[in-house]
């Protein structure tokens, strides 16, 4: 990247973090529905089916749209997803983002 440059003007850092979501989250276009919401608060980052039941992933963006995609993946998620619980690690400020788009990983 170039040199210099302002940090975001906001005021408001970008952060990372790390979530995976537990219940009945496979098979209900959960991933799918995740990726829209995603989209629509303007994150990026990734998700994808775990082999023991549950979605996990990484959300990268502004704190706040962040927070608000947290808060959907503990109480809301697909249709008809189940959520029993949403735990979410590693968050860290960033400088920018690491990735293009959020994107569904297989």
């Amino acid at each position: 990247g170039g040199r210099g440059g302002a940090a975001m003007a906001d005021g408001e850092g970008l952060v990372s973090v790390d979530y995976e979501v537990h219940g009945k989250v496979q098979g209900v276009f959960f991933r799918k529905y995740t990726q829209g919401e995603a989209k629509r608060l303007g994150l990026v980052g990734w998700v994808r089916n775990t082999s023991h039941g549950t979605v996990q992933g990484q959300i990268q963006g502004p704190t706040a749209r962040v927070r608000e995609l947290q808060e959907w993946l503990k109480k809301i998620g697909s249709p008809q997803s189940r959520i029993s619980r949403a735990e979410f690690s590693n968050e860290k400020k960033i400088q920018a983002l690491e990735h293009e788009e959020f994107q569904i990983l297989k």
